[in-house]
């Protein structure tokens, strides 16, 4: 992937790139529910 004139190579590959997308939906997920629970 080229960000501008940058070669992007995420870490481990494909499989990296999976997991740090599935990583970060999973995270968001906890932190709003922490969130919910601290603020309600």
């Amino acid at each position: 992937m080229r960000i501008g004139g940058v070669e992007v190579r995420p870490l481990g590959g494909g499989l990296g790139c999976l997991l740090m997308i599935l990583f970060s939906i999973v995270a968001s997920v906890v932190l709003t529910v922490l969130a919910n629970l601290v603020l309600r």
